[in-house]
């Protein structure tokens, strides 16, 4: 059997640099290139079945939350890790990249892959082994970790549902406390974690890992800077009015003067989704229905299939298990898994749309693209992705359409879906701010008063108060400064491209006048267009050629603006 799958892989890598439609000019024709060819055939011998055990690891840990599973997770990361520190390899890679004689465009997208996930790497083998252990100590603590209020456990939906529908504001401000004791369960790890990360940054030349991050991504901490800045002008106006009204209506709800409004009379603990406050409760149309099937019903009809995605999935609550969401790719060869923890809720049913998203991106990619570059272009294309699905939660033709509602109850919900649309992605926009700017500080100087920058930033960009006296460290119950740092600013290039690829799909593809009551239900040519343009070619372009390609035109925050703000 070891023996036939040798043969198989052979035959694969083969066929792998042969290209796409096996072109002649996809063979490496100069020594370089043969070279090259030669150093990834046997790199793929060893990091291909390492990738896939560390995948299936990773997944184990999440679903079990098993001291075990979290164990050989943590040791194959390291074992892959290790294999990207080689300086050998690396020295060689560098030459190859500094020769310029690295003409075939395949070959060439993937020595700048390699080369990037081997200077992320080239660090000493014990500050490697002591980063990826204590990620791997947080990341463990986050999975089993629950919020105790008055020495009973709470999981994290229950304390979402108190969040939502409790109105006595001390049982909010219980429920919302019990939210953030995760934090001062890991913030000295994660403060350890950071200067761990800035140690490997600076021996490769960088003068901190957010920089590194942003430059192996290749992203430009002045180009983030300037589009952050730019939305925050740009949305100052209307959030402020849009909160101020959604002020008024919390300090109604609960009894409170609006100016002793606190973070806990808002619905999430963190204030990055928005509130169900307005007179159409979306969670009510979604109770008691089946996520799941809702699910694969849509992505079924826009010839996007996820039934082999669902069969390797987990997608309802149990003890010890990652209580939030994610998509995983484990081989990059069709097995694609989504973990949740579904609830009849709007906001599950969004989540089910998003991480399906993911999945369908890393499913329908091109066979005979090489392995390297059989990824999304980017990390912010998928969330673009994942992002356009997830709207639909809350379109209200989307949901006539797919709940059976009837006329009145869509019209009950199109009287306010304009606006929570815009409250939901002006709050989401803004918390993303926040998130951005703390860790572009956090990793500038991790020994700088966070908790009071965190309030800062929170008080800044989300206009929400900090609580008198608090002295915590809140920021640190963000699962994402652990489980994918220097990457939230990712979601907000992703609602642009989300945004943009909504208008050309509308647009070019679907050749309509106005995306009024678009539900893309049953439109096969959407998904076989997603598939063809954005889906298949995986990273052989990078981001921004791919969008042009795709769109007509390079990202453009405009059409975020025009759908949100405007």
């Amino acid at each position: 059997m070891k023996i036939l799958v040798l043969i198989l892989v052979l035959v694969s890598l083969v066929v792998n640099f042969l290209g796409c439609g096996g072109e002649p000019d996809s063979v490496a024709k100069n020594a370089d290139e043969q070279k090259l060819q030669k150093f990834i055939v046997g790199h793929l011998a060893k990091i291909q079945p390492l990738q896939k055990q560390a995948a299936l690891a990773e997944w184990d840990a999440a679903v079990s939350g098993n001291d075990a599973d979290y164990k050989k997770s943590a040791q194959l990361r390291l074992q892959i890790s290790q294999v990207y520190s080689n300086a050998q390899d690396f020295a060689l890679l560098k030459e190859l990249r500094e020769s310029n004689q690295i003409k075939n465009h395949l070959l060439a997208r993937q020595l700048d892959s390699l080369y990037r996930s081997y200077l992320r790497n080239q660090l000493d083998p014990d500050l490697l082994r002591q980063t990826i252990e204590l990620a791997t100590k947080i990341e463990q603590t986050f999975s089993t970790h629950r919020g105790q209020i008055d020495s009973r456990e709470f999981s994290n939906n229950e304390i979402l549902q108190i969040l939502k529908t409790e109105t006595d504001s001390n049982k909010r401000q219980q429920a919302w406390q019990a939210s953030k004791q995760v934090g001062a369960a890991v913030a000295d790890d994660l403060i350890k974690l950071a200067k761990l990360r800035n140690q490997a940054a600076q021996k490769v030349g960088f003068d901190n890992y957010h920089t590194l991050s942003l430059t192996l991504s290749e992203q430009k901490v002045e180009e983030l800077d300037r589009i952050f800045n730019d939305l925050y002008e740009q949305t100052n106006e209307p959030f402020a009015r849009l909160k101020a009204e959604l002020d008024g209506i919390l300090a109604g709800l609960y009894n409170v003067p609006v100016d002793q409004l606190m973070p806990w009379h808002y619905h999430d603990p963190f204030f990055q989704e928005a509130p169900q406050i307005f007179d159409s409760n979306l969670d009510a149309y979604y109770a008691g229905k089946d996520i799941e099937k809702l699910a694969r019903d849509f992505y079924s009809g826009i010839n996007l299939p996820v039934d082999s995605i669902l069969a390797n999935s987990d997608l309802y609550e149990k003890p010890g298990k990652n209580p939030h969401a994610f998509c995983i790719d484990i081989d990059r060869v069709g097995d694609v898994r989504v973990l949740c923890n579904l609830q009849g809720s709007e906001r599950w049913m969004d989540t089910m749309l998003h991480e399906l998203g993911h999945a369908v991106y890393d499913k329908y990619h091109d066979n005979q693209t090489p392995y390297l570059l059989r990824e999304p272009a980017h990390a912010f294309t998928t969330e673009g992705i994942a992002m356009f699905f997830g709207r639909l939660s809350s379109n209200p033709a989307w949901m006539q359409q797919t709940l059976g509602l009837t006329v009145e109850q869509r019209m009950e919900i199109e009287k306010v879906s304009k606006k929570f649309a815009q409250l939901k992605q002006l709050i989401f926009i803004r918390w993303d701010m926040v998130m951005y700017n703390f860790e572009k500080q956090l990793y500038a100087n991790p020994d700088q008063d966070l908790n009071s920058l965190w309030w800062d930033m929170v008080r800044k960009y989300q206009l929400i108060k900090k609580p008198a006296n608090r002295d915590a460290p809140d920021w640190a119950a963000k699962i994402h400064f652990t489980i994918a740092p220097c990457y939230y600013h990712n979601y907000s290039l992703g609602e642009m491209f989300a945004s943009q690829l909504h208008q050309y799909l509308v647009n070019n593809v679907l050749k309509l006048d106005s995306d009024q009551n678009v539900t893309y239900i049953n439109q096969k040519k959407v998904g076989d267009y997603l598939h063809e343009n954005v889906f298949a070619a995986g990273s052989v372009y990078n981001w921004d050629k791919m969008i042009a390609q795709a769109t007509g035109e390079r990202l453009n925050p405009k059409y975020f603006v025009k759908q949100f703000v405007d």
